[in-house]
């Protein structure tokens, strides 16, 4: 069984030859998030059935949803590292369809766009530190690195490794800096954030810090780096919760705080604070999806989530009162409830952490934390609900049971398992945090123990209950927080974005002005400072005089009359002319190949060069002479750039020419072409066969230009038939 310490391992080929499969991998940590995952989301698409009912994109919105569930189990369930990566870039890209959903409002896509650039930035880093992580262990296969882990951690570039995967973990679970995506993603539908910021996306830049701890943990940079970046996030996000006024804001911050919570856990990285972690990680997504679900239907009744002008609701929904009032004590630590475990459980872990310097510095830390955390929730699950109702309000009326059942039952749900705590222990939170460890324990959750932590516990929940009673948010306060939005992490951020669409546009408008001219000029400099610079690195050209042949007559001849073709193309004012010298050219290159025994590339030359010439007179045969706008500075630098690159090609010719001749290419081409293409023409052999992907690229690129110039000719046409 997996709450033994068992696993389950699924393997179906995939690319093989690359190391890349299918792999699966159901152990208890997997299992506790594939739970969380179906289970909230079970109760989420039951909300949403009536939340959404008769949305024009109803059926659109479930296609997403369904999308992102099935990536996130992809997420938790993958064993290979670069399955993980497909199904991390598809709740991205799935949140990004969610979060944006209600595309006809700014807002929207503007919140979707920003989650998206964070955490596909992350996705990015996370990809880098996956590859560095598996060419070091010389696998692809997460259970396997465990194996290496010793090689892992004495790799040089072990540092720059967890630097990358932090990056990747830290965007998507909203660490400070950057948290700020989260509370911007608030302006999806509500099933969304009770879905996704409650269990699922939000925790699986946790699970990666979870899923890599054996392999990549118990190091002072790992532990250190998640304590300071978890304690941070943790602190700040409780105390922005308690200014909010806007319920899915305070829920936000709340959830950022929380997130902070379970990295800075992971960072202490006992025994005890992976139990807390597993513990608190499923408390909070009971009681934090419950909480988003009421606040959906208090919106949907009353069209407002404004905490100051909400009161007195339990008089017209008692059952969402209620369940309400459930989750905002679970999400408190009142005693009988799962959260109470939670949170005695961190006290436990930051009390007995290793650092004993530090230990009443951790403990604070998640003491003044927590009492923002109860206030918080208290204003989200306990302030719409209590004193009385406002005549503005008496209209609203019992939502339909679809909206209130579903969070009533997670609310209830997380009061059993803090009066049962046994059960959701060694069933799914105790397995879970054994993943995290190469050692298998056990640990009985009860309801309470008489001693330090229960007294810090019930001082936390009467402070932040005087907290709650004592502060009154207000718009007010808010405008004076916003003062301290020039040094917000929102602020830089978005300012280094905006200064890189500037320098990108600088560069665009530049490189990619519209000038045929300035593109082939730009890409002729860059290939002869190329070129060059390779010319210098390789050393001197050493040529053997001696073994030159003199040229015969008919060669002079071929290269005067190229020469002199060439010479009427560049002073000639008839494009007519230009372009008959330029074929004259190309049959001069046919003869140098049947002198030099190539007759198959005259003839392919031969073909070309006639039917370029055919088209071309097509085309400008009615067009009139050149005009040339061009100035003798601009005439004379394009003549430099020419005879520079004519010069560049010529040496490396030269340069060609005195290297050592290899044949084992030529020589395996011409012993297998028959033997495994059944093909006696080596050259054709090598483009339909043997490089047979390439050609197929290049007659795709070919297919694509003939469809763009017939649609060109077809636009043209029907232009002059409606003319």
């Amino acid at each position: 069984m997996i709450s033994s310490g068992n696993q389950q391992l699924q393997h179906f080929n995939w690319v093989p030859s690359l190391g890349v499969n299918f792999d699966l991998r159901l152990d208890g940590l997997s299992l506790l998030f594939a739970l969380l995952i179906t289970g909230v989301g079970t109760a989420i698409f039951t909300y949403a059935r009536y939340y959404l009912k008769g949305h024009i994109y109803f059926d659109r919105f479930f296609g997403y949803l369904f999308l992102f569930m099935s990536a996130m189990l992809g997420v938790v369930l993958s064993d290979n590292i670069i399955l993980l990566f497909v199904f991390w870039e598809l709740t991205s890209i799935s949140s990004f369809f969610l979060i944006g959903f209600n595309n006809d409002n700014q807002d929207s896509r503007k919140s979707a766009l920003t989650a998206l650039s964070i955490t596909g930035l992350g996705g990015f880093f996370l990809l880098a530190a996956l590859i560095l992580v598996a060419n070091i262990a010389g696998t692809f296969s997460i259970s396997e690195m465990i194996d290496s882990r010793a090689l892992i951690l004495d790799d040089p570039l072990y540092p720059l490794v967890i630097s990358l995967l932090f990056i990747g973990a830290f965007t998507k679970s909203a660490q400070f800096p950057f948290h700020f995506w989260l509370p911007g993603a608030m302006k999806a539908p509500t099933p969304v954030s009770a879905y996704l910021h409650s269990a699922t996306m939000v925790k699986a830049g946790i699970y990666i810090l979870a899923r890599f701890t054996p392999i990549l943990g118990g190091t002072d940079y790992w532990n250190y780096t998640l304590i300071i970046v978890g304690g941070i996030t943790m602190l700040y996000a409780s105390i922005h919760a308690l200014f909010r006024i806007d319920l899915k804001g305070i829920l936000a911050y709340s959830t950022i705080s929380a997130l902070g919570i379970l990295t800075f856990l992971i960072g202490i990285g006992t025994q005890d604070a992976f139990i807390a972690a597993m513990v608190f990680l499923l408390a909070h997504a009971l009681y934090k999806a419950t909480l988003f679900m009421v606040t959906g239907i208090i919106d949907h009744e009353t069209g407002t989530r404004d905490i100051t002008v909400l009161a007195g609701l339990r008089k017209v929904m008692p059952p969402v009162a209620l369940a309400a009032g459930l989750a905002a004590l679970s999400s408190a630590g009142l005693p009988f409830t799962f959260g109470f475990i939670g949170k005695d459980l961190v006290y436990e872990a930051t009390l007995h952490s290793p650092w004993n310097d530090y230990i009443w510095v951790l403990t604070g830390l998640a003491i003044v934390t927590n009492i923002g955390l109860v206030s918080a929730g208290f204003m989200a699950g306990i302030k719409p609900f209590t004193g009385k109702l406002p005549t503005h309000l008496e209209h609203v009326h019992m939502p339909s049971k679809s909206l209130w059942i579903p969070p009533l039952m997670l609310a209830i749900l997380g009061v059993a398992f803090g009066i049962f705590p046994a059960f959701a222990g060694n069933y799914l939170s105790i397995p879970a945090a054994n993943s995290l460890t190469a050692a298998f324990f056990t640990k009985n959750l009860q309801i309470w123990h008489f001693n330090l932590i229960l007294i810090l516990s019930i001082a936390t929940l009467l402070l932040g209950t005087l907290v709650y009673v004592v502060n009154k948010p207000s718009i007010a306060k808010l405008d004076k927080l916003a003062k301290f939005d020039k040094i917000s992490p929102q602020r830089i951020i978005t300012g280094y974005a905006n200064d890189i669409v500037r320098f990108a546009t600088w560069f665009t408008n530049l490189f990619h002005n519209g000038y045929l001219r300035s593109y082939h000029l730009k890409i002729i400099l860059f290939a002869e400072a190329l070129l060059a610079y390779k010319l210098w690195v390789s050393g001197p050209i050493k040529l053997d005089l001696w073994t030159l042949t003199y040229p015969d007559i008919y060669e002079v001849v071929i290269v005067a009359v190229l020469i002199g073709a060439l010479y009427i193309i560049v002073t000639t004012p008839s494009r007519l002319t230009s372009v008959v010298s330029m074929s004259v050219i190309g049959y001069c290159i046919c003869l140098i190949f049947v002198i030099y025994s190539a007759p198959d590339l005259a003839m392919t030359q031969f073909t070309i060069d006639t039917l370029s010439t055919v088209l071309f007179v097509l085309v400008l045969y009615k067009l009139p002479g050149f005009i040339n706008f061009a100035s003798k500075k601009i005439l004379y630098r394009d003549a430099l750039v020419s005879l520079g690159f004519g010069v560049t090609l010529s040496l490396i010719a030269l340069k060609a020419w005195s290297e050592p001749i290899s044949r084992e290419v030529s020589n395996f081409y011409g012993e297998n072409a028959y033997l495994l293409a059944k093909g006696k023409n080596v050259v054709n052999v090598i483009l339909v066969d043997f490089r047979g992907i390439d050609t197929m690229f290049e007659t795709v690129v070919l297919s694509i230009a003939a469809l763009g110039v017939y649609s060109l000719i077809r636009l043209r046409l029907k232009s002059s038939e409606r003319e």
